[in-house]
């Protein structure tokens, strides 16, 4: 979703193709055998395979909107690293064989501390949006998914807020466009934000 994002808002066109990860296609284990999404195949055949970076080399190409000067490389480590550690037990405890109710409490702990962040600017930067707000809201988005009366009773408003902001704005909405999963020899789907 967020390499989605930073491809879209950087303006650069691309060819995606949707897959069913448990139906992974061969050529997608070709370019990344670690079998996760997003792959980015540049024109050239270089290989990203992870969308922090994806997000960077995309915005890096063009950033129309500033994203890469609203950056925090110490707070998506954070996000990347013990929220979604949280985020993952607390949705799925069976899978982790994890105790649901403390890793919420402990990612709403970190959630806190974004939403007192956000206590006096519209975004996690200041008063734009950037590639931090890209970074995170859509982890933020799915912790707020798993239970949506108990995340929206926490006295965390300003986060509320943001996350509205950018669940209802006109860039996700165009993320979240659905696409049929893609299979060998399929016409290619060409994106760009002015299609």
């Amino acid at each position: 979703m967020r390499a989605r994002l930073a491809l879209l808002a950087s303006g650069i066109t691309f060819e995606i193709r949707e897959v069913k990860l448990s139906a992974k296609p061969a050529e997608m284990l070709a370019a990344s055998p670690k079998g996760t999404v997003p792959v980015l195949v540049l024109p050239d055949g270089r290989v990203i395979d992870e969308s922090i970076d994806v997000m960077r080399w995309a915005l890096g190409e063009c950033d129309p909107h500033g994203w890469l000067a609203r950056d925090d490389v110490e707070l998506i480590a954070r996000n990347d690293g013990p929220f979604k550690l949280h985020l993952d037990r607390y949705k799925y405890p069976q899978r982790h064989g994890s105790n649901s109710e403390e890793h919420q409490e402990e990612g709403v702990r970190i959630l806190a501390d974004l939403n007192a962040r956000l206590a006096n600017q519209a975004h996690l930067t200041g008063d734009k949006p950037g590639l931090i707000d890209a970074a995170l809201f859509p982890f933020v988005r799915q912790f707020a998914a798993v239970d949506p009366d108990w995340f929206s009773a926490k006295p965390i408003p300003h986060l509320h807020a943001w996350l509205d902001r950018h669940v209802n704005s006109p860039l996700f909405a165009r993320v979240m466009t659905k696409f049929q999963p893609w299979q060998s020899g399929d016409e290619p789907v060409i994106i760009s934000w002015m299609d």
